[in-house]
């Protein structure tokens, strides 16, 4: 089989937590992931995407350097690590540095103390990536560290999570606990904590902050491992991994393979694998990481020469220490500024394994769009490859440009060459090198492809007897465009090279340079094309109009105003050069103020509770779904799905090297058991099948379940199946909400749903107006929920045709009764469990119920435990999200904003099945009306079509509402040249109103509270200080504009019935049981808060601390029967209320015993009621069915929130600079977990606005499906200054102890970031039109849903740089 004999083989020896593992037989394309979740007892790494884009499987990784005699630590992504790769190293994760056996770990502490983990799903690899950070901050030389903090700096402690994603907390609870380990933080800045109190002192502060050490003990690499030898050689029947230790070993390796056409992976740390996702399996793998020629740095007179397996980490530590060295001080600039720009590649965790090497191969072969190629380009970069046994030194432009490398050429190194300066006497100016490079990319901080980067290098002289200066020479290279490799714009660099540093050269230049951009992309991109375009325009722009303007009248990045210089000294240009640079790097520090009262009435209800179970999340202990062991036998199953919107399924079957024996069976819709029906969900709202019959109606509608030995088998398998597809005798499928329309496809919404349609009458009201505005339309697009664990189930047969279902559900009874009708038995054989979710968001209320059917399905057929995790692409593709829609509306209005008519015709795209879409109508009309609109027509329509049905999705249906609500606002002050804000104010309910337009739900007068919050935030925010600073800064920059805007909320909140169970044992701990799903809202944390208030009403001694004694456990259907919907951001409130109920029978039963034994003895134990009690056989366990009535069914809530962003001209990037919140909770019943519920909304409703683009082609085919192109929001674009009060409103006597929800409402107000960039984006425009001396009204402009930087930029003008320097050409 191979050059070595069997007896040659190694064994592949690691460490893991301290635990030895030694293997002889390993499949190489196994992962460390893959191994830790599968054949060890640590689950605190998650998979989360598999493409090493969110973090939740990050893991530390110990090596040992034998040069250097010392052991390097850094962070990884165990999904794309290959576990050959890390032989002789030692792995620690979460529950590796702490644990509840042998104690958290300060960061677990602090994680759970500043409410920083909700659904703690990704809180176990933001621990490690931190933890990875605190271990490094230590090796370096700065001053030691005041006692019980880190060497780390505030500034990377923060950033040390910038790759980690979390879809709960809106990150600024994180980074307080991130900041709280740095020497330089101050303690005032750190937000709401459990720790200390307002107030306190610094040093009571740190003395309260669970301790850090600085040794880490909790990292353990045993010296053995120092023993292990580097190379290694494992074999199994069909595949073999080498680990060559030389250049030699290594050709002879290839050389082999030339002869047997083996089909071989050439591997360092396999991230490659996160975008090029392996479609076949391999026989041979050779890692290159063993050989040392490869891994080594060298440096001479000439440049630096890096090895191509060295990461890119280690290349920017290694440029960054070259500015201590002897280079020239250009060319040590160019080094620094290269470092930095590598510092914005991917994330932390994968620049410590991605090799520079494998960067610029992928960049070469599969024309990866890579930044690193692009600035190593631009410097004129040389790399050494090797064919076979020939050696040769190529341009690195050469390099590209060669066809696709061969697997008999290897790159061994790149060298960046020192420049050579002319050489002149002493006398003469010398030359310069300029150098700048560039990225616009959605995400400041890396964590995402650029849509375009730029690297550009300039000499420039100055000329004889004048003050202006000579370009003598250019290199321009451009990257980033997708299927093209990076080139240098020759046409710019020829026409620049030997002219002057002028603004008309400059303006010559730009217009070659979109010419060139035309020219290379393809004709059917071009509006992706405007944009590149645009933005290589504007880099150039910013990059040689920062010399051409006086280096003094820089500031902030760009010019605060251009004036006529035609040239620029040359002797300037250094100091240019360095400010404008530090500028453009983004500086991440968010903070944040956070303003909340704590209730004492009913202790410990309303005190900011830590949440139940956050160390034990943040450690990685906690079970989710995945957690829990497979059973023996178990297998996994994959969907096929349907890859066509409307067509007959005439076959399936999987392509041939796929029917091997992992694979177990194929089920359909023809293997529904007798008796049983084809129901992939079963709910109130509708029905869908779980498999197609016959028809497929959409794009990932499922057809067949693949059930295989391991859960990567059978994804290979659901992906290699072909299906035969026949549209013969099929209409046309409806593909959009007009051609719903025309072939009337809607869904009926049941009448207790329809909305109240009108309000007041329309006719009279648009009489009244003064102005109209008629048939405007506008179009809401899809979110996806990104919950961080995806759709899991696992199913397991037992006795007499039962069976058991564990799943991560907001709706296990749904599942439960959509089971027993699939399998056709009855209810009272299921049980579904359910213990927390890792993030929902609507999308595990009915989107979850098929994944539990499916595998219910295979383990009742085959009898054996099914278990499916599906996987991120699948789960994006199947998911729906929430529901687009297109808006038509007439609007009538007064000279003063009054609005005195509304007629709305709302066309929704619910997809091919009904789902929850029915109450989408109702949702609309709620939060549409929080304004005053004198009279409201309304009409929505639930188009039935052709792309996966639409499911809730936080928020339903209200966030469109309340959206569509603003923008209409917008329009109106816009015609009438009105500020928004007096438009808005003008048009909030009175009382009155309110009561017209909301019926019942508004309450009593006292509880309406929007315009104390009005006017409350306006002072708070300094609102109105604020707005004239924004018109200041706007008047004095050019190239960057500032918007503000203040945004209402009125939400109404519907309560159901819940069920409540709760049990006294013997030992007088307490269990509780309930029908709500813990899923990161806390409910868990509320539910234990109000019964040890209400238990504690009893008085014993000792029962204040009775807290501690509840315990809350999963939800069990047979246990816990009608547990309904955890959905509507009001499970909590009304858990709390059946947990009240049930403990007010306890509290009644135990008062006789307590009484009598008050008149034995003065002091009475909790535990000595309770052994009291059960002695006197009295009935410790409770169950209620908390009904809510018609006063307490529904109310409304309030909110409102102040946003400031600035936005850059060139780019089109949005910056969020502050908001400000306050929002009404009533009294709330844990302040804590309702900060943490209205900032995480708050940042996935930015996403919405802002960032998330979730496309699909024509068909309603997903192209959104992963982290690579479908971004939510990170730590570095969440506002700078985020600032929340919650606002104490008082006594609501229909509320559960006068609380309200927060789930769901804050989230609406996210729609004031889109607002003030709407604002700034007109200030902008309005700027552009004064250059053509035009002065037009803006009452037209529309910002799209999400506002990303291509739309906000075209909306600015593609052109403007060609604008300006045209004005400044005309106006010399």
């Amino acid at each position: 089989m191979d050059v070595k004999k069997i007896e040659n083989e190694t064994s592949l020896i690691f460490v893991i937590n301290g635990e030895k593992f030694e293997l002889s037989k390993v499949e190489p394309s196994t992962t460390l992931l893959e191994f830790l979740r599968t054949q060890t007892r640590f689950k605190s790494v998650k998979l989360g995407c598999g493409e090493g884009g969110c973090g939740a499987c990050v893991v530390l990784i110990s090596k040992y350097d034998p040069l250097l005699d010392r052991v390097d630590h850094f962070t990884a992504s165990s999904c794309l690590t290959l576990l050959c790769s890390i032989h002789g190293c030692s792995i620690t994760t979460s529950e590796g540095i702490g644990n509840t056996k042998q104690g958290f770990h300060p960061i677990h502490q602090r994680f759970a103390g500043f409410h920083a983990s909700q659904c703690g799903f990704c809180t176990p690899g933001m621990s490690v990536s931190l933890f990875g950070a605190l271990v490094n901050a230590e090796k370096n030389n700065s001053p030691e560290a005041p006692s019980g903090f880190s060497k780390i700096s505030v500034s990377k402690a923060e950033k040390s999570i910038a790759g980690n994603l979390c879809r709960c907390t809106g990150y600024r609870p994180i980074a307080d606990a991130c900041k709280s380990f740095a020497a330089d933080v101050d303690m005032e800045d750190l937000g709401l904590n459990s720790f200390w109190r307002k107030g306190e002192s610094k040093n009571l502060k740190l003395s309260k902050l669970p301790r850090y050490d600085p040794d880490h003990k909790s990292i353990k690499f045993p010296m053995f491992l120092k023993d292990v030898k580097h190379d290694l050689f494992l074999a199994s029947e069909k595949h073999c991994w080498h680990k060559p230790t030389s250049i030699k070993e290594l050709q002879s390796l290839l050389e082999l393979n030339n002869a047997n056409e083996t089909k071989i992976k050439i591997v360092v740390n396999n991230t490659g694998m996160g975008y090029y996702k392996d479609k076949q399996g391999y026989d041979k793998y050779i890692d290159l990481s063993g050989i040392s020629e490869l891994s080594k740095i060298k440096k001479d007179q000439s440049g630096i020469e890096i090895g191509a397996t060295v990461s890119i980490s280690k290349a920017i530590e290694v440029l960054k220490e070259e500015s201590k060295s002897d280079f020239t001080s250009d060319f040590l600039m160019i080094l620094e500024k290269i470092a930095n720009h590598m510092n914005k590649v991917a994330t932390g965790f994968i620049r410590n394994t991605a090799s520079v090497g494998g960067n610029l191969v992928m960049a070469q072969k599969n024309r990866f769009p890579s930044d690193i190629a692009t600035i190593l380009l631009s410097v004129d970069s040389m790399v050494q490859i090797m064919t076979g046994k020939k050696f040769e030194w190529l341009a690195l432009e050469e390099f590209l440009k060669r066809p696709s490398l061969g697997l008999a050429i290897v790159l061994l190194s790149i060298k960046i060459p020192c420049l050579e300066h002319n050489k002149s006497e002493s006398s003469e100016p010398r030359n310069r090198f300029i150098f700048e490079t560039y990225r616009a990319s959605p995400r400041p901080l890396g964590n995402a492809l650029s849509y375009l980067n730029a690297a550009f290098l300039v000499q420039v002289t100055s000329c004889k007897g004048s003050d202006e200066t000579k370009i003598q020479a250019c290199r321009l290279s451009f990257g980033g465009l997708v299927k093209k490799h990076a080139f240098r714009a020759k046409h710019v660099e020829n026409f620049l090279a030997g002219k002057l540093l002028s603004v008309r050269n400059l303006y010559g230049a730009i217009n070659l340079l979109t010419a060139t951009f035309t020219a290379i992309i393809p004709q059917d991109e071009i509006s992706k094309n405007d944009y590149l375009s645009s933005l290589a325009v504007g880099f150039l722009f910013q990059f040689f109009n920062s010399l051409i303007d006086s280096p003094a009248r820089i500031s902030n990045g760009y010019s605060n105003e251009y004036i006529n210089l035609p040239s620029v000294k040359a002797s300037d240009i250094k100091e240019n050069q360095k400010q404008v640079q530090h500028n453009m790097v983004p500086t991440l520090l968010s903070s944040g103020k956070q303003i909340l009262e704590a209730g004492s009435e009913y202790s410990p209800i309303g005190k900011p509770v830590v949440k139940s179970g956050a160390a034990l999340q943040a450690s990685g202990e906690v079970v989710f779904v995945d957690d829990i062991p497979s059973p023996p036998n178990c297998l996994h199953g994959a969907y096929i799905y349907s890859k066509k919107p409307l067509a007959r399924i005439t076959g399936i079957k999987l392509r041939q090297e796929s029917e091997h024996d992992g694979v177990r069976d194929i089920l359909s819709s023809k293997d529904i058991p007798n008796g049983g029906e084809n129901l992939g969900i079963k709910t109130v709202f509708g029905r869908e099948p779980l498999f197609a019959e016959e028809i497929a109606r959409c794009v990932g509608e499922r057809l067949a379940f693949a059930v295989a030995d391991t859960q990567k088998l059978a994804d290979l398998a659901a992906n290699s199946a072909l299906v035969d597809y026949s549209i013969e005798n099929l209409e046309p499928p409806i593909l959009c909400v007009e051609d719903a329309v025309e072939r009337s496809s809607f869904f009926e919404v049941p009448p207790f749903l329809l909305p109240k349609n009108q309000v007041g009458d329309i006719s009279k009201g648009m009489a009244e107006a003064d102005h109209k505005i008629l048939s405007a339309e506008m179009k809401l697009g899809s979110q996806y929920y990104f919950y961080m664990e995806t759709q899991t189930a696992l199913a397991v047969p037992d006795e007499d045709n039962c069976i058991t279902v564990y799943c991560s559900s907001q709706s296990p009874e749904f599942v439960h009764s959509t089971i027993a009708s699939c399998l056709g038995i009855p209810e009272n054989n299921v049980r579904v469990i359910t213990r927390r979710v890792g993030g929902g968001f609507g999308g595990k209320a009915v989107k979850s119920i098929a994944g539990a059917v499916s595998c219910a399905l295979a383990a009742h057929k085959l009898q054996r435990p099914v278990r499916m995790y599906l996987n991120r692409k699948t789960d994006m593709i199947m998911a729906g999200g929430r529901h687009p829609m297109k808006i038509t509306y007439s609007v009538g209005f007064k000279d003063n904003g009054k609005i005195t008519a509304l007629h709305l015709e709302i066309l929704v795209n619910a997809g091919a099945y009904p789902d929850v879409s029915v109450i989408i109508p109702r949702n609309i009309s709620a939060t549409l009306r929080k304004y005053d609109w004198g009279a409201l027509y309304l009409d929505v329509k639930l188009c039935r079509t052709n792309h996966p049905s639409r499911s809730a999705m936080r928020a339903p249906g209200d966030l469109q509402g309340s959206f569509v609500a603003d923008s209409i606002i917008e329009n109106v002050a816009a015609t009438l040249s009105m500020e928004v804000d007096s438009v808005r104010s003008i048009n909030l309910h009175t009382y009155t109103s309110l009561k017209k337009f909301y019926d019942d739900s508004c309450g009593e007068p006292l509880e309406y509270t929007m315009h104390l919050i009005w006017n409350k935030i306006g002072v708070s925010a300094k609102y109105e200080l604020r707005v004239d600073k924004v018109r200041e800064f706007n008047s004095i920059n050019t190239w960057k504009k500032r918007g503000i805007s203040r945004v209402p909320v009125v939400y109404e909140l519907n309560l159901r019935p819940t069920p409540g169970k709760v049990s006294i044992l013997s030992d007088g701990s307490v269990v509780v049981e309930v029908g709500g799903i813990e899923m990161g809202q806390g409910l868990w944390t509320k539910v234990k808060q109000m019964a040890a208030f209400v238990l504690g009403t009893i008085q014993c001694d000792g029962s204040g601390s009775l807290l501690d004694k509840v315990r809350v456990i999963q939800a069990d259907t047979l246990s816990m029967i009608q547990g309904g919907l955890t959905a509507g951001s009001t499970t909590s409130e009304a858990s709390c209320e059946a947990v009240r109920l049930s403990c007010n029978i306890l509290v009644e039963r135990l008062k006789p015993i307590k009484n009598k034994l008050q008149e034995e003895m003065s002091c009475i134990k909790w535990e000595d009621l309770i052994i009291q009690a059960y002695m006197q056989a009295v009935n410790l366990s409770a169950s209620s069915y908390y009904v809510p009535s018609n006063s307490s069914i529904s109310y409304l809530n309030y909110g409102a929130a102040v946003s400031e962003v600035e936005i850059d001209l060139l780019t089109g990037e949005t910056r969020f600079l502050q908001t400000d919140i306050i929002y009404d909770c009533g009294q709330s019943l844990n302040p804590a977990v309702d900060l943490g519920q209205i900032e995480g909304s708050f940042i996935q409703g930015l996403g919405f606005f802002m960032l998330e683009e979730y496309e699909t082609n024509f068909d309603g085919l997903v192209l959104a499906d992963g982290t690579w192109n479908y971004k939510i929001p990170t730590i570095d674009t969440i506002p700078q200054q985020f600032n929340v009060e919650i606002l104490n409103s008082g006594h609501h006597k229909h509320r559960v102890l006068s609380s309200k929800a927060s789930g769901e409402p804050p989230l609406l107000l996210a729609a004031s970031v889109h607002c003030a960039t709407r604002s700034a984006v007109k200030e902008a425009r309005k700027q552009l039109l004064s250059w053509s001396n035009l002065d037009e009204s803006d009452s037209t402009l529309q910002l799209g849903v999400p506002a990303t930087m291509p739309v906000v930029k075209k909306l600015i003008g593609l052109e403007i740089v060609q604008r300006y320097l045209k004005w400044k050409m005309d106006n010399k």
